[in-house]
């Protein structure tokens, strides 16, 4: 409720456990109050609602105390949590700087706030509740505790360096970046033309070569064979084995791990027995076995090779020091992990720290020196034997220095193994020298290698590796996108949604789409429900069969959780009529008008926007579109003076004509030219013409369709094709042929669909009809009552309910109004009736229809309906 309703003698600190953050969730796509990602919360302040944070002595001062340097100056405890929540943010790492509050109705305050990863903008906003709470009774807010855990979310949730980068670069190109929270697999583009990486290894990568490459003895053996240059040795299983090939081999040798990452287990150059035996637990402790080679001398290299071309060459640095006489070791390597570039938690952080740890010791007492001791002003001390950045390295960019021979070398090596990204471990004194010449020798061969150090080295020229891979995944002319069809509105979505997937996939696309009823590919459902929403639009758009995705789109799936998607390509809004309103803030047509607008508002610079020009709400929303507008109107030209000055301008609308005939056609019309479609009552989803509501539809779903390219033939084949049966649209117009009359099933739940049905009754010229009605007991009492009086329309009604539909009335309770609007409506007691139970009041339809009559059911269990009918249908 709005926070200056409600009074209380109580103090604010009194009260503070009526603060709460309700359903703290991520909106991850364009929604209603914002164009970006945003964490939504509903804040509830019960009592509080008689206080402002300004009336809690010291409340003020004790939030500045736990948030330093982040001064406080909303004027709500929703601003208030907002506030510390956006602190936190940063001070665990996040560049998160915004957010603001936004009141809806009667609704609790909402609190919007941009994020940066997903998981740490929830647990910050909880974080945020109870610090304010504690601040608001004067407890320890425990700040340091909450930053401690939320940092640690940070680092757990965030992708790693080299696919941030990656990321980055995909974005700047505008392709689309979708991930999934706790899964460190990224997707870039859309349906067919997505792809798929984690950090360097991408869904070209083959499984064969990274198993090559897991292998560093295997990887040895290959390079061997096809004449490159590698260390001799073999591998050991046990001591013995090792001590054996150290002896074969001679001094000095060098043992590793045959399969581990970040320089685990390597062992500097080994010059004695003993020395094997004091280095063999690091190496078997990472794998069982064990390869012992021959010490190679020289500069670490990593040459970087991305689809068959080297894109990059850095030398790595190990960790190390450098003395000032002065401070031990220890105090020099705090000194440079101080250099916000090494802070993990920092979102743009390229190197690691130094690290202190017991292998560094180890180590350093191989020389005779520990932590604690100060090296000479000058001396360079190292803390690793091997130069990972991943270990506290460095990186020096050789690129432009790297000799053509060995650039070929590199190449083939990679080629070899068969990678499409790989790093190149080399060792040389000097990468400008042919390997053949220096005694150079390839160490190994990686698969996902990290890139931070040549996008960003600490010296030299930074290398735009990430660059190279998305060029790889998208050559030049390659899209990464597919068509995105929205449509919104009160109704006929699903019918629409429906009728213009199955235009395109007649044509031959390859289309993936959501309804009320579920998530479709091609004609198969795939999952069942009320899917509508950005959970299901992800389905259609993570599906890589999926050339076009046509995505019916419900106001409660925006208001929850936004959109599924950052652009579409066509929006299609059909009309705006009260429903749902009184709830989540909705408590006009106006408001509900403002949350269908956000389809055409999304789509994209020359995609198009198709609205209904006979619904004023819906032809305002032309001013909130990049796209060109396409219009339909059943009063076309001459009966809308919009679609008359939007032609007359050279636009695009769908209309309906008569011919020289007389007969009814749809046409699209493009300024003065004219392309007739197809004749209203051929098309068999009109029912001859008389389902008025139906036309529309199909005007709508043409509008769409041609707007998108497809041609007239394709449209028009489809219309023709496409069949209202339970299986087409299940509940959707399903007419059933019975001995005595027609039964026509609907999802009509709403006073605007229950009138079309009416229009329609009128229309088909039924002896009497018969109209079984009902809607969701969560609706407003006056919504009840305008369907009773919409119901009128029937000659007679069957007022019915579902138990699971009632949503907090008593049984009874949604008859009895939807009762009092049918004889409001002008219907006297005798033309209609209340039969609670669906089945039952399908049976007492059936048992009043008498020859030649109608009947309509609005049904809630459609499925169920149906089957119930079944036993009556007859062939024709």
């Amino acid at each position: 409720m709005a926070e200056s309703t409600v009074s209380s003698t109580d103090s604010p600190a009194q009260l503070a456990a009526d603060l709460r953050v309700r359903a703290a969730r991520a909106l991850r796509g364009r929604s209603l109050w914002s164009a970006e990602p945003v964490i939504a919360a509903d804040v509830e302040v019960g009592r509080l609602a008689g206080h402002t944070p300004a009336d809690a002595e010291g409340f003020a001062g004790r939030l500045a105390s736990a948030l330093p340097g982040e001064p406080f100056e909303g004027a709500t405890w929703a601003d208030a949590i907002l506030h510390a929540a956006v602190a936190l943010q940063r001070m665990a790492g996040s560049p998160v700087s915004s957010g603001r509050v936004v009141q809806t109705g009667n609704e609790p305050p909402l609190l919007l706030m941009r994020y940066d990863e997903e998981a740490l903008g929830v647990e910050a906003v909880y974080e945020a509740e109870a610090l304010v709470r504690a601040c608001l009774r004067g407890d320890d807010p425990r700040t340091e505790r909450a930053v401690d855990a939320l940092r640690k979310i940070y680092v757990e949730a965030r992708p790693g360096p080299t696919t941030m980068v990656l990321i980055e670069a995909a974005r700047r190109r505008g392709i689309p970046v979708r991930r999934i929270p706790g899964d460190h697999v990224v997707q870039l583009g859309l349906g067919r033309n997505l792809r798929r990486l984690d950090s360097t290894m991408t869904d070209f990568t083959s499984v064969i070569s990274t198993d090559i490459t897991s292998d560093k003895a295997r990887t040895k053996r290959l390079l061997d064979r096809v004449g490159l240059a590698v260390p001799k040795g073999g591998v050991a299983e046990t001591l013995e084995d090792a001590l054996d090939e150290a002896d074969r081999l001679g001094f000095p040798v060098l043992i590793k791990p045959l399969d581990a990452n970040d320089g685990r287990g390597i062992s500097g150059p080994l010059n004695s027995m003993d020395e094997v035996r004091a280095a063999w637990p690091a190496a078997v402790a990472e794998h069982p076995t064990v390869i012992v080679e021959r010490f190679v001398a020289g500069r670490d290299h990593r040459v970087t090779v991305v689809n068959g071309r080297v894109v990059a060459v850095s030398e790595r640095v190990p960790a190390h020091v450098v003395g000032d006489g002065t401070r031990t070791i220890r105090q020099l390597a705090e000194e440079i992990n101080r250099d916000p570039k090494r802070d993990v938690t920092h979102p743009a952080h390229t190197l690691v720290p130094v690290p202190l740890d017991d292998a560094s010791e180890q180590f350093l007492a191989r020389t005779g020196l520990t932590l604690d001791s100060v090296p000479a002003a000058g001396e360079t001390v190292y803390l690793r034997v091997t130069a990972n950045i991943s270990t506290g390295g460095t990186s020096i960019d050789r690129t432009d220095e790297i000799h053509p021979r060995n650039v070929a070398l590199c190449e083939f090596a990679v080629a070899s193994v068969g990678l499409d990204i790989a790093g190149v471990d080399v060792l040389t004194t000097d990468i400008g020298v042919p390997f053949d010449e220096n005694g150079a020798a390839i160490i190994e061969v990686n698969a996902s290698p990290g890139i931070r150090m040549h996008t960003d080295p600490d010296v030299g020229t930074p290398r735009d590796v990430a660059g190279a891979v998305i060029d790889m995944l998208y050559p030049p002319e390659s899209e990464w996108e597919i068509p995105i069809i929205a449509i919104t509105g009160t109704n006929g979505k699903t019918t629409t949604t429906r009728l213009i997937a199955h235009l395109f996939r007649h044509a031959g696309d390859v289309v993936g789409f959501t309804t009320t009823d579920g998530v479709y590919f091609q004609e198969h459902l795939l999952m069942e429900g009320d899917l509508t929403g950005p959970f299901a639009a992800s389905m259609v758009l993570s599906d890589p069969r999926v050339e076009v995705a046509v995505l019916e789109t419900a106001r409660g799936g925006i208001l929850k959780s936004g959109l599924g998607y950052d652009a579409c390509d066509v929006g299609v809004v059909m009309n705006v009529s009260p429903d749902h309103l009184g709830m989540r803030g909705i408590d006009t047509v106006e408001q509900l008008a403002e949350v269908k607008g956000l389809i055409p508002a999304t789509v994209k610079p020359g995609g198009h926007a198709v609205l209904n020009a006979d619904d004023l709400l819906v032809l305002a929303m032309r001013d909130r579109t990049a796209g060109e507008i396409v219009l339909f109107s059943l009063l076309g030209e001459a009966g809308n003076p919009h679609v008359a000055e939007h032609l007359a301008a050279g636009g695009t609308a769908v209309t309906v004509e008569e011919d020289e005939g007389g007969r009814e056609t749809i046409v699209i019309r493009v300024g003065a030219e004219r392309v007739n479609v197809a004749w209203s009552d051929d098309v068999p989803l009109t029912l001859g013409g008389a389902a008025r509501f139906q036309v529309q539809n199909v005007m709508a779903a043409v509008a769409a369709a041609h707007a998108q390219g497809l041609g007239i033939d394709e449209i028009r084949d489809g219309l023709a094709t496409f069949l209202p049966s339970g299986a087409t649209t299940p509940g959707r117009m399903n007419v059933l042929r019975t001995a005595r009359g027609r039964i026509i099933v609907d999802y009509a739940h709403n006073p605007a669909a229950v009138q079309a049905l009416a229009e329609l009754a009128r229309g088909m010229k039924a002896r009497r009809s018969i109209g079984v009605v009902t809607m969701p007991g969560d609706r407003r009492d006056e919504d009840l009552r305008e369907l009773g009086r919409a119901a009128a329309g029937f000659d007679y009604v069957i007022a019915k309910e579902h138990p699971d539909y009632l949503r907090g009335r008593e049984p009874g309770g949604v008859a009895r109004l939807i009762g009092e609007g049918v004889e409001a409506g002008g219907r006297t007691p005798d033309e209609w009736e209340t039969v609670l139970s669906e089945p039952e009041a399908v049976d007492r339809a059936l048992e009043l229809m008498q020859d030649g009559d109608l009947v309509l059911i609005v049904a809630d269990d459609t499925a169920g309906v149906l089957a119930q009918l079944q036993p009556h249908v007859v062939a024709g």
